[in-house]
């Protein structure tokens, strides 16, 4: 398989993403709220990914990669791992084309996501919880499916459909100071980088990480890629380290990065469901805890929040006891 993995796109890759997803994604609304500008002193302008097809903004680069293979690497499908919102996107993304897709994921990935993986037709093979593992348990699959390898963010063609949330947000709210979004891999910091470099670098971009898993905070303070393993955190989305590919654009292009204990993370999902009256996951509230522990960083600033998804086990919310 040609490796990919170091092309780094371009904005003209960004618009051909766009263009080519169109008929297969929403046009994601931003939405506001008085009681967290008041809380925060900052104008946040929500982008709401957690309506997406598939619930999560990673159907984005799953389409890209996606629609974007020739016939013949299509008939072979397409494979990858990941703890859930790149399988179930990657999944729906190959239903609507008709081709076959293999997804390994950790035993411990929420049964929701699970759930909705079989839902779009994907075939799903379990590992352990942690990054060594999947990435074991994918070269069997891959070795016997023979599928395309479309990565859940260490891929030119992902970050370029991820850059279409950020390019789309800066279409809907002019003047933004600020863009923060969720860091696992980067794959959506990497595509936010890609956009407001080409096409406001005034913005300053940030990144919000689990306290509990926070490699991405460690690299960037150090100046090179420190990944973990397996770390523990409710933020399942957010457990993956950082690529080269990703590292490319994180080094270059992000401002900072914050990080948000346990408590901080589920105390601003809860109060985003409280107030917002939106279903969103942890891994999605992390950027808000990231705000509300350092106030003084977005006070009398406009900053997109990207909502990153709302794929969550309603059986099993963090708040919940037992």
């Amino acid at each position: 398989m040609k490796d990919t993995t170091m092309q780094i796109p371009t904005f003209d890759d960004v618009l051909a993403a766009h263009a080519r997803i169109a008929p297969h994604i929403h046009r994601t609304p931003v939405l506001t709220s008085r009681y967290f500008n008041d809380l925060t002193g900052a104008d946040l302008f929500f982008k709401c990914e957690n309506f997406q097809k598939a619930g999560a903004f990673k159907v984005r680069g799953a389409c890209n990669a996606v629609f974007g293979l020739t016939d013949d690497q299509a008939a072979r499908g397409v494979c990858t791992h990941s703890s859930g919102n790149h399988a179930l996107s990657l999944s729906y993304a190959a239903g609507r084309r008709g081709i076959p897709c293999n997804v390994v994921m950790p035993r411990t990935a929420p049964q929701a996501k699970k759930d909705a993986v079989r839902g779009y037709g994907g075939v799903i093979t379990e590992c352990d919880p942690s990054t060594s593992s999947r990435e074991a348990v994918f070269a069997e699959v891959q070795a016997r499916t023979g599928g395309e390898f479309v990565h859940p963010y260490n891929d030119p063609r992902v970050i370029a459909g991820q850059a279409t949330c950020s390019r789309e947000l800066m279409e809907q709210v002019e003047g933004l100071d600020a863009i923060i979004a969720p860091i696992g891999g980067g794959g959506m910091i990497s595509g936010t980088c890609l956009t407001v470099a080409s096409t406001a670098p005034g913005v300053a971009v940030y990144a919000a990480e689990p306290r509990n898993a926070d490699d991405a905070f460690r690299s960037f303070k150090a100046g090179r890629i420190i990944a973990d393993d397996a770390p523990e955190t409710v933020a399942d989305g957010l457990k993956v380290p950082l690529k080269a590919l990703t590292w490319h654009f994180v080094s270059r292009h992000v401002t900072d990065i914050f990080t948000a204990s346990e408590d901080q993370i589920v105390d601003a999902m809860k109060l985003t469901w409280k107030r917002m009256k939106i279903v969103m996951e942890p891994s999605c509230a992390v950027p808000l805890a990231c705000i509300l522990a350092n106030p003084e960083v977005f006070r009398g600033r406009k900053v997109g929040v990207i909502i990153t998804g709302g794929n969550v086990d309603l059986d099993r919310l963090p708040w919940m006891k037992g």
